[in-house]
């Protein structure tokens, strides 16, 4: 494997100043964010929101705030010396071919390839395995500054078409667009307005999910009412059908697929406040009949896998928290009917694939995947064995398929990709990733420490081999915790920059998530959402006591339900760490759910329309929980412009306010990102940028001084 070595330069520039030198280096001054009267009562109690006016971001007022926030963290960043050699090295980690598992599309293979530093992955096709490689759709062609990415894929069960979406910086708004597989020839079919859906085909056309067009706000207003329309190849979108809408529950979605012989029509139907699914179902011979319940009440996570002939295989954890894998004629549905292929185990089924005639389950254990091949009646006929501790996702394909592909990776090894031959029942490596850094220079440990109400809590730490661990290395100690997401390692280059520079990486997988199954979760959850708090401030006092780092070079680092979990942290425990980088994260607690998709959070969080629900939220939301004459840490809140999922008011609110009220020195800014959302398809040049200065800024606010 191919090493690139550091240039003097580099070197040289990676020096840092004493900490009295920084101090007088970066004297800020903040711009004045107005305050207005804003009082709201809940329940007999008064909160103020004098940053109200920061909600209407498409507001001139807001717009000039935006630029005079950003002009000050610029400037803050332009005087750290090291600066451009973090930038330099952590390029240089991203400069190699990166490609994804192939997948069978009739007679064609197609991947996505991305050669080092393109914005975004190009889709790729070729003739058989041993083809030629030809570009088939290139999404850095649809805009100069890689702002337009690819997100759905989806090929028609006849192998004929495929159907894509696209969004544009960042948004969670979809176009989905329609391609010839044989030609490469773009077809006339446009789709606007979809979101949270995907093209779910069923013979001449798909099924998707819109919303009306938004008459104001764009970016922040609510979104409901979503509707399930059916589109028919070469007509314009104004002649789709209507396929099912629900006037009454306005906080719902809907999605309608069908199985992958075409035999049957399911509906799912999710909606805000509640766990699991409704799921309907119907003969597909009869699109005009009336769904059928399969699925009758919310409560349970449940999940059609495939159809056996008449019958249905499920995943359920119904009677089961870390799920199992049962059939069940629908004529005749309900839990007393099941008859289970794959029991329980101790371990959590994370993921389930059926094809080529076998099962492929994936279970965690303990945070690490571990895969199973079950034939169709649920014998075990083999484990596939991964090369160590991570991470590992793939298997999927049609019935007619005889192999499958997966990737595996970790913290310190780049995504893998094998192939499985299932009639034989064997792994082979079919591409290894050459990196540009030695992959055995690291170590990944796994602990186990306890929280605050004695709950065991499994911790990966990640590290230079050989280190001596005496709590001066820099630290990052990141974590989620919400949604059942479970974290597994992952690859990362500006992970290992930190790493090469003697950080220490520690990731927890706290309560709230899925890692231990359905209890994990509700463990997490409204009231019990403290838990996840407690698990993480467990975490860095376990990394104190053993020595591998301290307060002083301590970062603690969140997005989304994780940057919740940043600002609720720093704001109980100012005193646990010395950086905190929360990143679009939900920091309003009492007003999240009246923006975009927030209201589909409440079955995680509550709402503070609830009397019980408001006095919980009241007593742990970041923003409501900042006080004057506290000294914070130092800290860097990070959003998006085109944020439509996790609104930027939230961070907007929350800097402001910590601006406001920062009794100590350290440095309070935020990054507002341009023509970006909430971080998928951000093009590879913003990634990178991004990744250097906020590692920068942990180094420089630590005084640490690097190898």
């Amino acid at each position: 494997m191919k090493f690139i070595a550091y240039t003097l330069a580099s070197l040289l520039a990676f020096q840092f100043m004493p900490h009295t030198e920084r101090a007088l280096a970066q004297k800020l001054h903040y711009p004045t964010t107005k305050k207005v009267e804003q009082r709201d009562i809940y329940f007999g109690t008064t909160v103020d929101d004098p940053y109200r006016w920061l909600e209407n971001t498409d507001s001139a007022d807001v717009h000039d705030w935006v630029i005079r926030q950003n002009d000050v963290t610029e400037r803050y960043f332009a005087n750290i010396p090291y600066r451009a050699a973090l930038r330099s090295r952590i390029e240089q980690l991203f400069n190699y071919p990166r490609i994804s598992a192939p997948h069978k599309v009739g007679e064609y293979y197609f991947f996505f390839k991305n050669n080092g530093l393109q914005n975004q992955a190009v889709l790729y096709r070729q003739h058989g395995l041993a083809g030629q490689p030809e570009v088939f759709l290139d999404p850095n062609s649809l805009s100069t500054d890689g702002t337009i990415a690819l997100g759905q894929t989806k090929f028609s069960n006849d192998d004929k078409y495929l159907a894509y979406s696209i969004s544009r910086s960042g948004s969670d708004w979809q176009e989905i667009f329609v391609r010839e597989v044989a030609s490469g020839k773009q077809l006339t079919d446009h789709i606007e307005w979809a979101r949270y859906t995907s093209a779910e085909w069923f013979r001449d056309g798909f099924f998707y999910g819109r919303y009306d067009a938004p008459k104001s706000g764009t970016y922040t207003a609510a979104s409901d009412y979503q509707k399930i329309y059916y589109h028919k190849l070469g007509t314009p979108q104004s002649a789709d059908s209507l396929v099912y809408q629900d006037s009454t529950h306005g906080q719902r979605t809907f999605d309608v697929s069908a199985s992958d012989d075409e035999k049957f029509l399911f509906l799912n139907v999710n909606e805000g406040g509640k766990i699991g699914s409704l799921i309907s179902w119907k003969h597909a011979d009869d699109p005009a009949g009336e769904f059928r319940p399969l699925i009758s009440e919310f409560g349970h996570n449940v999940g059609v896998v495939d159809n056996i002939g008449d019958r249905l295989l499920l995943v359920t954890d119904e009677d089961a928290p870390t799920n199992r894998v049962v059939l069940v004629d629908p004529m005749t549905p309900g839990s007393a009917h099941y008859q289970t292929i794959i029991p329980a185990r101790p371990e959590t089924l994370e993921d389930i694939n059926s094809v080529g005639g076998k099962i492929v389950v994936t279970y965690m254990k303990d945070a690490c995947n571990h895969s199973y091949i079950y034939n169709i009646d649920g014998v075990l006929e083999k484990e596939v064995e991964f090369p160590g501790i991570g991470s590992v996702y793939g298997f999927s394909g049609k019935r007619k398929d005889s192999q499958v592909f997966y990737t595996f990776s970790s913290f310190t090894i780049p995504p893998t990709i094998y192939e499985y031959d299932l009639a034989r029942n064997v792994s082979t490596l079919f591409h290894k990733t050459e990196v540009p850094f030695h992959v055995d220079d690291f170590v990944t440990d796994q602990v186990f420490y306890t929280s605050k109400d004695g709950t065991r809590i499994p911790m990966f730490i990640v590290h230079k081999r050989g280190m001596t661990f005496d709590g001066t290395a820099p630290t990052k100690l990141y974590a989620y915790g919400g949604f059942n997401i479970s974290l597994t390692p992952y690859f990362s280059p500006p992970l290992i920059a930190f790493l090469e520079r003697g950080g220490i990486f520690a990731q927890p997988n706290i309560r709230g998530g899925g890692e231990y199954g359905k209890a994990w979760h509700e463990a997490g959850m409204k009231l019990h959402k403290q838990n996840v708090f407690d698990d993480f401030v467990a975490a860095a006092r376990y990394l104190f006591e053993k020595k591998y780092t301290s307060p002083e070079r301590l970062a603690i680092e969140g997005g989304s339900n994780g940057g919740l979990l940043i600002g609720a942290v720093m704001c109980q425990h100012p005193e646990i760490c010395k950086v905190a980088l929360p990143e679009v994260g939900v920091m309003d607690m009492l007003r999240y759910h009246k923006f975009t998709i927030g209201w589909n959070w409440s079955a995680e969080y509550g709402t503070s329309d609830d009397s019980i629900d408001f006095q919980n939220l009241y007593k742990y939301s970041p923003l409501h929980n900042l006080r004057s004459g506290v000294h914070y840490p130092a800290t860097l809140v990070s959003t998006a412009d085109h944020d439509d999922r996790v609104v930027p008011a939230h961070s907007f609110k929350f800097i402001a306010t910590l601006q406001e009220k920062q009794a100590g020195d350290n440095p309070t800014l935020i990054t507002i990102e341009t023509k970006a959302g909430h971080g998928g398809g951000k093009p590879i040049s913003k990634v990178i940028r991004e990744s250097a200065d906020q590692l920068a800024f942990l180094f420089y606010n630590m005084g640490w001084k690097g190898e």
